[in-house]
């Protein structure tokens, strides 16, 4: 069963914990560290599954031995959901997503390569819901709901996706207004 919680105030230390030891673990190939999703935005309804994403300079097997090294598992998933009308070419959406080593606490985390549009998607998303709190309700009331009405709990990001693209959409506009960049790594 697919379980959405009141934010708690333990994530952000929790992705702090983690991010250093990614940033120990992978040291200046990993380009930056963020704490992404739902549970990196303060209020926010969401899974209890930490989002993280680290940004390379390649998916290369060197940065795989060592999230391996970590005890990180690489799952199947090697592409993220690509947008309608999404500008660039396939290899922009190409990413590894690993689940966390068995004695730490659930995360997904995300490797994508610096500056594909995968890679910049995520950040703005996060940076766009912690500016416009109105709409950041209206996406939890979505996955509440979401999660309580889906009779397949498998099929609730293929749900979730094209309304997380209506808000990327509207996230896209707000940052060419605000000339928006993304700020400095969390970790």
């Amino acid at each position: 069963m697919l379980e959405i919680v009141d934010y708690k105030n333990s994530w952000p230390s929790e992705f702090k914990v983690i991010g250093s030891t990614l940033r120990k673990g992978l040291g200046s190939l990993a380009v930056r560290i963020d704490h992404i999703g739902s549970t990196s935005v303060p209020g926010l309804a969401a899974k209890d599954i930490i989002d993280i994403q680290i940004s390379v300079a390649s998916l290369s097997e060197e940065v795989n031995r060592l999230m391996s090294a970590m005890g990180y598992a690489r799952t199947e998933i090697n592409r993220d959901h690509r947008p309608a009308q999404a500008a660039g070419e396939d290899m922009e959406w190409d990413k590894w997503l690993f689940r966390s080593p068995p004695l730490q606490r659930r995360t997904h985390t995300h490797m994508r390569v610096m500056g594909h549009l995968n890679q910049r998607y995520p950040l703005l998303f996060r940076d766009y819901l912690r500016t416009h709190p109105a709409t950041a309700e209206a996406y939890a009331e979505l996955k509440r709901r979401l999660a309580q009405n889906l009779a397949d709990p498998e099929t609730y990001p293929d749900v979730k996706d094209p309304a997380v693209d209506l808000i990327y959409l509207a996230a896209e506009e707000w940052a060419a207004a605000v000339e928006w960049e993304p700020g400095e790594s969390d970790a």
